[in-house]
């Protein structure tokens, strides 16, 4: 719990909280239509196509969701000499982040996710990306950039937001969290399968309870804080991190620092979709951090902030004065 003061200095102070985001960037781009017969040529339903619109997704999404707390927010990314890529870049400048050290490669393609919906559900998804390890040439140019970036900008946090699709190759990883250590700025994580166990040593470690399960290859049986002390422990034993934070879907989160440990229970929303929380839970967290120090109020802000998002439909960034009032609401202590 906090008081008055308190809060209010920490949304303010949201403002001046720069943090670098460094991952998997792509587009998101949904053709909406209408559907009303089947073709001729295939049993396959024709959308006649009314509107297009673009989106950012991936580690942009994670970005997106900073800049709309106020944190001047910076990316770190690898996209492709192409159309898609000036697209991303354009939709993210419109929203104030620094995309000056995104590296335009001509080996590679911008991850182009489309959408095509029809009838107010998903036809369809067709799907144009590289997922291969980016090169020696493109990890340089990556690790050239973040380096100026951090020695120019001195940041509170580095978010690396890990989409599988080859950004944040396991050299990349070490190489950025052996650096943000050596200069005392802490690392937040949000992992995929594949490098799941490559994030050693980071700050603040956040998987969700499927991909903990996966990674370790280990059974939680149930949700308690005895099981989950547990996978902590393991947790810590493979990646030496500071503190475990662990998103539990509809069981809300739980977080694990030294000797304390809680967890935090959703508060009762109307789910309308969940795509996307996991990108708002880990800006809110790392951003409220960053500023506060403070897990235990990090992770009850970045709790209430994912269930808020998922009564939005489709990827949406949180709105900060809906935030500030449920926070208001349910963690700032009333009396003076």
């Amino acid at each position: 719990m906090m008081d008055l003061n308190q809060f209010k200095q920490l949304f303010e102070g949201f403002a001046t909280t720069k943090i670098g985001v460094v991952g998997d960037i792509m587009l998101d781009t949904y053709w909406w239509g209408g559907v009303d017969r089947i073709s001729p040529e295939a049993p396959v339903p024709i959308v006649s196509l009314q509107r297009k619109e673009t989106r950012v997704g991936g580690a942009a999404n994670v970005a997106l969701n900073l800049r709309a707390l106020g944190a001047p927010t910076t990316l770190f990314a690898v996209v492709g000499k192409d159309t898609e890529g000036s697209d991303l870049n354009a939709l993210l400048k419109a929203e104030g982040i620094n995309t000056q050290y995104i590296y335009s490669s001509a080996s590679r393609v911008t991850t182009n996710k489309v959408r095509i919906m029809g009838r107010n559900q998903q036809m369809m998804r067709l799907d144009h990306e590289d997922t291969h390890d980016i090169n020696p040439e493109e990890s340089k140019a990556l690790l050239d950039n973040f380096y100026a970036y951090v020695e120019k900008e001195q940041p509170a946090l580095i978010i690396l937001e890990d989409y599988n699709k080859g950004v944040l190759t396991p050299a990349i990883i070490e190489s950025i969290i052996t650096y943000c250590n050596q200069k005392g700025i802490p690392t937040a994580v949000d992992p995929k399968q594949k490098n799941f166990l490559a994030y050693k040593n980071c700050t603040i470690f956040k998987p969700n309870l499927k991909e903990v399960k996966e990674g370790l290859k280990i059974e939680v049986p149930s949700i308690d804080l005895a099981n989950m002390q547990q996978v902590h422990q393991a947790l810590y034993a493979a990646m030496h991190h500071t503190i475990s934070f662990i998103t539990l879907s509809e069981h809300g989160v739980y977080f694990a620092q030294e000797n304390k440990q809680q967890l935090i229970p959703t508060h009762i929303r109307n789910i309308a979709d969940v795509s996307g929380a996991g990108d708002t839970v880990i800006a809110v967290a790392s951003l409220v951090y960053a500023y506060s120090k403070d897990m235990t109020l990090a992770a009850e802000i970045a709790n209430i902030a994912g269930g808020l998002v998922c009564e939005l439909v489709g990827t949406a960034p949180i709105n900060k004065t809906l935030l500030a009032k449920e926070v208001e609401k349910l963690l700032v202590t009333s009396h003076s």
